[in-house]
């Protein structure tokens, strides 16, 4: 471990993306504490503290809801970009193309979530606004009709999304990892001290809080083994190169397909999805008209994360976004063309069109086994929690959800590749 700590000190580069990622980081978690000028932050931690909705949304965004911050609504507008752009990618021909451009096609697909990015976060930033007002007894926004009041506000907090986008891409540019995973990955992990902190206090009030306490520890350490092993499980699909023979293991390569070829990012557009009913509900609950109180009423009822129908709709979600993400990023023709214009075959498929409906039938079951997993790993916890409201043991916060448990394993994970392959760079760069 230190040796290898040691060997990562001593790659000049690799120090330096990792010391700017880090500052990075430091930088977001400082703006994550910045007050909005003229919130009632107190109002704010009590009106959180009852929504089951917004502590989930407060988790993602490390706090930022809580704290009223200029960067409140984290990097969620960007998120919910990105969903439109992929989506829109399948319907407008011209995306589809740009998507298959390599580099340059995904670099300008970025920069239109970029700009998509700008209207959604000034349009979220004022329902978020009205939200966490209307939810509060005490005011937090004072004169909130007012649009020399309001307009300051929506402006700072929509800056605050683009500083954070911004951010997330000089990460990627410059330091190590992907930027936006790992601001998602620095908010989550920011809260677990505070919910370590909320649970033994539990703990030291109420005895009987340490049953479940210790059943949530050893579940969440088991589930993040289970989560890394499916991680890095994969499907090695042999291929043999006209010339290299098939008399020895040495001559055979292999094409890996990987259980869970998405990663996270179909729990994070899903989390992003499920919860934004919810939230919609609460901001029409004190709506002027009586059947959108009574729609907001039931909107309500059904997305809280106790219940069956929300835990339903995440499972489905999770498994809907798995497998639209890997038909976007996995072509099995494109696949199979490359290996036979590499003089390549899989032995006993024919080349070509056969070899490709092969790759697309491996590739559906793995997915559907790494959806079935990434829901299942999802859900679980919301389960547990909910059985230990319902039983007289009494429940406990979680300490980390089962999408921040995905979230967390998958950065990790894509950090330790880059690392070890820049530092494999490193290694050879010494024979120069």
């Amino acid at each position: 471990m230190f040796k290898y700590l040691a060997q990562i000190w001593n790659s000049k580069d690799l120090r330096k993306k990792i010391l700017f990622t880090l500052g990075i980081i430091f930088i977001y978690r400082l703006l994550a504490h910045v007050t909005v000028p003229g919130a009632n932050s107190e109002a704010l931690i009590a009106t959180a503290n009852q929504s089951q909705l917004l502590q989930i949304f407060s988790l993602l965004t490390g706090g930022s809801t809580e704290n009223f911050s200029i960067v409140l609504m984290g990097i969620s507008p960007y998120i919910n970009a990105s969903i439109i752009i992929q989506l829109l990618t399948v319907i407008v021909p011209k995306l589809e193309s740009l998507s298959k451009e390599g580099d340059q096609g995904r670099q300008k697909l970025n920069s239109y979530t970029r700009w998509l990015t700008l209207p959604l976060a000034f349009l979220q930033s004022y329902g978020m606004i009205l939200l966490l007002n209307s939810q509060s007894q005490i005011p937090i926004v004072e004169n909130i009709g007012d649009p020399t009041v309001i307009l300051p506000i929506m402006l700072t907090i929509t800056a605050g999304t683009l500083l954070l986008v911004w951010l997330g891409e000089q990460i990627s540019e410059k330091g190590i990892g992907n930027g936006v995973s790992l601001l998602i990955f620095a908010s989550i992990i920011s809260s677990i001290p505070q919910i370590v902190g909320q649970t033994l206090f539990l703990v030291n009030q109420d005895d009987s809080k340490m049953i479940p306490f210790v059943i949530v520890t050893i579940l969440t350490i088991v589930l993040i083994t289970i989560v890394v092993l499916i991680n890095e499980g994969h499907r090695r699909v042999p291929i043999t190169y006209a010339g290299r023979g098939i008399r020895s293991k040495n001559d055979q390569s292999f094409l890996p397909i990987r259980i869970n070829q998405a990663g996270m990012i179909p729990i994070i557009f899903a989390a992003a999805l499920v919860n934004f009913p919810g939230i919609i509900a609460q901001f029409l609950q004190n709506a002027s008209s009586a059947w959108l109180r009574d729609l907001a009423i039931k909107m309500t009822g059904l997305f809280q994360p106790n219940t069956t129908f929300y835990l339903v709709t995440y499972f489905l979600l999770i498994i809907a976004f798995t497998f639209f993400y890997v038909s976007i990023t996995f072509q099995p023709e494109e696949v199979a063309d490359n290996i036979q214009k590499r003089g390549g075959y899989v032995p006993g498929i024919r080349p070509g069109k056969q070899t490709s409906e092969y790759l697309h039938e491996i590739s559906t079951r793995l997915t559907l086994f790494g959806a079935l997993f990434m829901g299942f790993i999802a859900v679980l916890p919301l389960m547990l929690q909910f059985f230990f409201t319902v039983s007289a043991v009494g429940a406990v916060p979680l300490l980390i959800s089962g999408a921040g448990i995905i979230i967390i394993v998958g950065v990790v994970i894509d950090l330790i590749h880059q690392v070890n392959a820049q530092l494999v760079m490193h290694d050879y760069n010494k024979f120069y």
